[in-house]
């Protein structure tokens, strides 16, 4: 995929705002009033999980040779084309939850409405109109991001950058005091 949703830790306050606006995307109200009336109470395809210090978002992360794709006996999840996200369509999922067992991130959950199971879909019907994932939107802090590839590699680039840069300076001072 070109454009992957990117978590910058440093700005996770593990305030669940992402877990939220996921269950309401997911909802059939699509309001935040109306999907807790709902039954089952819709549910979130991202989880903020607390280690090492950290808050990190967990979703699908729609990989490239997907292992449940690969292991899915009936074809139910699958993507459009190399640029679309992984999605699962329930209506071919018989629940066998092969997917569930080799998933290396474990984000696919046994669905609450029963039977088949349920992920991070990108929110596909967003990103047809041209929005972005709604954890993305929601977040307060903008510690998720949905960004192209080439830009998680820019960013990567400046942060080494700016570490070169210090180490740099440090051993500049180091050999002027010395």
């Amino acid at each position: 995929m070109e454009k992957i949703i990117y978590v910058n830790l440093d700005k996770c306050l593990g305030c669940h705002t992402c877990e939220i606006e996921c269950a309401v995307e997911d909802s059939d109200s699509k309001s935040l009033f109306g999907a807790i009336l709902e039954d089952p109470l819709p549910q979130a395809r991202v989880s903020v999980e607390f280690m090492e210090g950290n808050n990190i978002p967990w979703q699908c992360r729609h990989c490239d040779d997907a292992p449940c794709e690969t292991v899915c006996p009936t074809g139910a999840i699958g993507r459009e084309n190399s640029e679309s996200p992984v999605v699962i369509e329930k209506d071919k999922c018989i629940g066998c939850k092969m997917c569930l067992q080799v998933c290396p991130f474990g984000v696919i959950e046994r669905s609450k409405a029963g039977g088949v199971v349920t992920k991070c879909d990108l929110c596909t019907d967003r990103l047809e109109e041209g929005a972005e994932p709604a954890c993305v939107e929601g977040c307060p802090t903008n510690a998720l991001e949905f960004i192209t590839t080439k830009e998680l590699a820019k960013k990567r680039r400046e942060a080494a950058a700016e570490g070169l840069v210090a180490a740099f300076q440090k051993s500049e001072s180091d050999v002027k005091m010395g």
